[in-house]
């Protein structure tokens, strides 16, 4: 079978609008690493119908297996267009999920006990949420209101072919417990091949170490490198932990050679002053 990979579509007007800080893709990122399986994709898009049918059309059609991850849309208000995006763009109708439904209704009679109104509109809005798409199912986690829920496409994460979407919401609370409680023992255990990172950093220019970068690449082509400029440059090499120790070794040896040479002293010091 062909390795599990990942994408996240991020879903919030707030988001691109600057109001709001996205800081769930890269805990997902983080999460995703450690367990081993790849992330190749995270996209943002506005709360539209369009918006994520296309991008849900995009990230399926992209290898497989594939776990399309969503983030955001699924509350009580107008904007929230998530769940029923995902039924239209699979073509199947919307049930009501009796688990969340009970829940609501507890929530509206805690309100209703508090001495406020509860319209029929206000009890609408909020069963909303417990509206999903007919084939979902809900995951572990799910203490709260707004589901966390996958869908299983041509087999599922199981199949080759296959794919799971997940719609967790955007409350980064909510969606680091389901995604631990529910997605990663449910859907990813076993599934990942973690890989082994090893990090050295340097006070030169990026480009001072192109040639052993170039030289990194040419004989270690299933390590990944990368390199990232600042005050202190970072590289970092992940994969096959013996590969990418010899590979480390190369670039530290680099780097010892670097420091004998006057040249490349008087290289550092510049560097050093411009940033300071």
């Amino acid at each position: 079978m062909s390795r599990l990979r990942v994408s996240v579509i991020v879903i919030g007007d707030e988001i691109l609008g600057g109001f709001v800080a996205d800081t769930n893709s890269g805990w997902l990122a983080g999460r995703l690493q450690v367990i081993g399986v790849p992330l190749d994709r995270v996209v943002t898009v506005p709360d539209e119908y369009h918006a994520i049918d296309e991008t849900l059309a995009t990230e399926l059609a992209r290898s497989r297996p594939r776990l399309v991850i969503t983030s955001g849309g699924i509350g009580s208000t107008p904007d929230d267009l998530t769940l029923e995006s995902v039924a239209g763009h699979l073509g199947v109708s919307m049930r009501t999920e009796a688990a969340i439904d009970e829940r609501i209704t507890a929530a509206l009679e805690w309100t209703a006990q508090q001495g406020v109104t509860v319209t029929e509109g206000h009890a609408a809005s909020m069963r909303k949420m417990a509206r999903v798409p007919a084939p979902a199912y809900l995951l572990p986690g799910n203490e709260g209101l707004v589901p966390g829920i996958a869908v299983d496409l041509d087999g599922g994460l199981q199949a080759c072919a296959g794919a799971t979407i997940v719609v967790l919401p955007g409350v980064p609370g909510e969606l680091r417990r389901i995604m631990t409680e529910g997605v990663e023992p449910a859907l990813l255990a076993g599934r990942g091949e973690p890989q082994h990172v090893a990090e050295v950093t340097h006070g030169y220019p990026e480009s001072t170490l192109n040639p052993v970068l170039d030289r990194l690449v040419a004989e270690y082509p299933d390590v990944h490198v990368g390199s990232y400029p600042g005050a202190q440059c970072v590289i970092r090499l992940k994969g096959d932990k013996a590969r990418v120790e010899a590979g480390m070794e190369l670039v530290t040896d680099y780097l010892d050679g670097l420091a004998t040479d006057p040249g490349a002293a008087s290289l550092l010091a510049g560097w050093r002053a411009r940033w300071a």
